[in-house]
């Protein structure tokens, strides 16, 4: 099993930037596809993007491609989400999770069996 701990989250104004975490403990991380989804108030959790093992291809939700940006130091066992020009629609619990399963089909928070508990993102107008 891999324990997943994100950081990062808070409030911000549209048009500014975080930078999530997501800390790695127990099985190698290397091992798995790790992905960034979030949750708003009323809404199911959606995909927000993915990364490969090694780090070397992520997907992206076609809404956020060129806002977000997705990495991984599997050596620092953690992964981050580069979040800019953010919009009040932005706001949501983010999740990191983990999955063993091939990374073209890890799109779908069915594929991830390993959770974190999640971090709140507020962007304010």
């Amino acid at each position: 099993q891999v324990q997943l701990v994100e950081s990062g989250g808070g409030l911000v104004q549209a048009g500014g930037s975080l930078r999530l975490s997501c800390a790695a403990s127990g099985r190698t991380f290397s091992n798995y596809v790790i992905a960034w989804f979030r949750q708003a108030p009323g809404k199911e959790r959606e995909f927000v993007s993915a990364i490969s093992r090694s780090g070397g291809i992520a997907n992206y939700a076609d809404s956020l491609k060129g806002r977000f940006t997705i990495s991984r130091d599997n050596a620092k066992n953690t992964m981050f989400l580069q979040m800019n020009s953010l919009k009040p629609e932005d706001t949501a619990v983010y999740f990191c999770a983990a999955t063993t399963t091939d990374f073209n089909s890890a799109l779908s928070a069915r594929s991830y069996s390993y959770w974190g508990q999640g971090t709140q993102v507020t962007v304010s107008s």
